[in-house]
């Protein structure tokens, strides 16, 4: 059971971080309602760097951000099918998930929408079933 969970926990991540990564650079999902906004953003710059603006942060974080929910799945599908007893041996490979799946709840729940939120949770939930039965 513990590998079925680690797996649904990753695969939830992966597909998560791959729709999100198609929606960033393949749509305009994540463009603003209001077009003068997103206009806004290409002609301002950071702070940090002149040669920055706004929405290439934007997407940068976005993608960025994608990548690392793709990672989690990239470790730990493979961890799960091949490597179990590394998981199941291993205080710190077996809580990372649900810690990285706990900040990207908080996250959800905080600043994003019902869709990634509800994945999310199904993650974590998945995560925190596994680290508790390898754990106790």
């Amino acid at each position: 059971m513990d590998q079925i969970l680690f797996l649904i926990g990753s695969v939830v991540f992966g597909i998560l971080g791959v729709l999100h990564l198609v929606f960033t650079i393949f749509t305009n999902k994540f463009d603003a309602y209001d077009s003068s906004v997103t206009e806004a953003m290409k002609e301002s710059s950071i702070v940090l760097s002149k040669d920055v603006n706004l929405w290439k942060a934007w997407i940068g974080f976005n993608v960025s951000h994608s990548l690392g929910a793709i990672l989690l799945a990239a470790v730990y599908v493979p961890l799960a099918f091949d490597h179990l007893s590394l998981l199941r041996n291993s205080l710190w490979f077996s809580t990372l998930p649900l810690l990285f799946s706990v900040s990207y709840l908080v996250l959800a729940k905080k600043y994003w929408f019902k869709l990634p939120l509800v994945g999310i949770l199904i993650a974590s939930a998945c995560f925190l079933g596994a680290a508790l039965l390898v754990n106790t």
